[in-house]
């Protein structure tokens, strides 16, 4: 059949979204190519938070060490500033992004992996490097112009910017990863609900040295309190590192009802020299751009043969840092998926539950970013004065008041502070998502799931089918510490079980699987010698759970099975209830 293809999977646009779509499905085997119509990657920082779940889906798929190489480590991300310029008067601080004392235990239980800073125009070109060397095509110039899709695949026309030549290109399935502007998306048809342009940002590119200022308090984000970027709902200028500490983006907000604005160097230099605070600092401006702010969700991600991932179905702002990463955990999702239909491993009914899993966390991520906006609201009321001649030093004054007045003043900003670490110490936003569809059997004796603290806040790891696999530390046949991501996922399905499922180890033996593989933990090569996984597992030792390739549990026995043919007959009805 391969012969009738051009390509098993045609994606357009090289993206967070398509360059992971590629790297999966060429790490799976899959044949794999990738239209851009950009002559290269990313040309400007853009997305650059990299949570946990991003970094644990580039560590399944080979790729950790280089993405840590080209990051700001996690150690530097996190004394975020709020402040009435870098070199000024300080506001308050707040530790984000777990590095702080109160909650870095959370995340280094949490996950095998930190969080890392890598700005997209970095992280795209090592996803794209070993998507290539594992077989992924790439055509660069080269832009979509439709498609038409049948019973059997999808015929797409694209055309060489360069030479003008239009051509088709036959693939079992195509992948939209398009952007906000997603023609694919549009062409489907899919239902968009939100708003989209509903505010507008400047950002300034620009080399200074600030090391001065900064590196005794890292943080890759500072929120500026200063009038001459105190437009719209943050109310505040955003002073974002690049590279620490001397490659920056300043950005502040601009009336969208009103003319473009002024992107002049002999414009914007003085409002990044006012948010610097040091006149003296020599600035290298690097590029100037305007972005509009959207709150638009897809209601459905795929028609036939055809999907949709990335800000193609859920555009927002990069308010909590999760849109890249959101990004690359749609094509995570789709990618195995895809991998097993075409290999015959699945039915073409397991490519539904793409969307049906993913399309709520778009519509939750959405509305989470465009909040962390509007919480910016109590910091500045706390701060500001109205009427104020010079409104920095009134604010520093309110802050510093001795009375009655400076008390609320100070109670209010501490709240307000508090506030954002729903934005900033997210662990659960980021980590808790939870997958309802066919691709996971509930667990009938499990009942409702109650959350004993915040869900946004903090991780709840559990073995609960359509949960992430919990992750502890394990211990190798050479003594070094293992994850149980580690162990679990690389494109196969896990079965899960301790020493004393032995059943289930022949189970999966008499099935002779070409996706599964047994996990034994307690075994040589997965000792539980911390006794973290025996407190982690939620089942008997000798009951087992069946993890998917993407490190979703997809089903769970938690009761132990000690004969054979139970074993058999209860893990080939999971694998015939997921896989047919």
């Amino acid at each position: 059949m391969s012969g009738q293809f051009d390509t098993d999977v045609l994606v357009v646009g090289a993206g967070p979204t398509g360059a992971t779509s590629a790297l999966a499905l060429a790490t799976y085997g899959i044949r794999v190519r990738v239209a851009t119509r950009w002559n290269w990657l990313a040309n400007s920082p853009r997305a650059h938070i990299t949570n946990q779940r991003a970094l644990e889906v580039l560590r399944d798929l080979g790729i950790e060490q280089e993405a840590t190489r080209v990051a700001t480590p996690w150690p530097l991300m996190g004394d975020t500033l709020f402040t009435t310029s870098i070199a000024g008067p300080e506001v308050a601080r707040l530790r984000t992004w777990g590095t702080g004392e109160n909650r870095i235990g959370d995340y280094l239980q949490g996950s095998p992996c930190p969080l890392l800073d890598i700005p997209q125009c970095f992280m795209e070109p090592v996803l794209v490097d070993a998507a290539a060397a594992r077989g992924a095509q790439f055509s660069f110039n080269t832009e979509y112009l439709g498609h038409v899709q049948d019973e059997t695949g999808v015929t797409s026309t694209l055309r060489d910017l360069l030479t003008g030549h239009e051509y088709t290109v036959r693939s079992r399935y195509l992948i939209g990863a398009d952007g906000a502007r997603s023609l694919v998306a549009e062409e489907l048809g899919l239902p968009i609900e939100g708003v989209m342009g509903r505010a507008g940002t400047v950002y300034t590119h620009f080399k200074a040295d600030l090391a001065r200022y900064v590196a005794h308090r890292p943080s890759i984000l500072h929120w500026i309190m200063t009038p001459g970027a105190g437009f719209g709902e943050i109310g505040m200028g955003t002073f974002r590192a690049i590279r620490p500490w001397d490659e920056w983006i300043a950005g502040w907000g601009y009336d969208i009802s009103g003319p473009d604005p002024d992107t002049r160097p002999e414009s914007v230099l003085p409002r990044i020299h006012e948010m610097i605070g040091d006149p003296d600092v020599e600035v290298e401006l690097l590029g100037v751009s305007t972005w509009q702010i959207n709150q638009a969700w897809a209601t459905r991600y795929s028609q036939g043969r055809v999907f949709c991932g990335g800000d193609a179905v859920h555009r927002h702002p990069p308010s909590s840092g999760l849109g890249s990463n959101t990004s690359m955990q749609d094509a995570f999702n789709l990618a195995w998926k895809l991998a097993y239909v075409i290999k015959g491993w699945a039915e073409p009914a397991l490519l539904e539950s793409y969307g049906r899993e993913r399309m709520p966390i778009g519509a939750q991520v959405v509305a989470r970013a465009n909040q962390s906006r509007v919480d910016y609201g109590p910091i500045n009321a706390a701060f500001r004065t109205e009427g104020e001649a010079d409104p920095v030093a009134a604010g520093l004054a309110k802050l510093r008041d001795t009375g009655p007045e400076g008390v609320r003043a100070r109670e209010a900003l501490i709240a307000a502070v508090e506030g954002k670490n729903t934005e900033f110490n997210a662990q659960g936003t980021e980590l808790n998502q939870r997958y309802t569809s066919s691709a996971v059997i509930p667990d009938p004796d499990a009942g409702e799931e109650h959350w004993t603290r915040d869900p946004g806040l903090y991780l709840k790891a559990t073995t609960r089918p359509g949960a992430k696999v919990p992750h502890v530390w394990l211990v190798d046949e050479t003594g070094h510490k293992v994850s149980t991501l580690d162990v679990t996922q690389k494109g196969k399905f896990s079965l899960v079980t301790g020493l004393s499922g032995q059943a289930w180890a022949n189970a999966a033996e008499k099935l002779n699987l070409p996706f599964l593989r047994t996990v034994v933990i307690g075994a040589p090569g997965t000792e539980d010698a911390y006794h973290d996984w025996a407190r982690a597992r939620e089942i008997e030792e000798a009951g087992a759970l069946l993890v998917r390739p993407d490190g979703y549990v997809a089903w769970r026995h938690a009761r132990a099975v000690w004969d054979d043919e139970t074993a058999v007959n209860l893990l080939d009805d999971a694998l015939t209830t997921l896989l047919r």
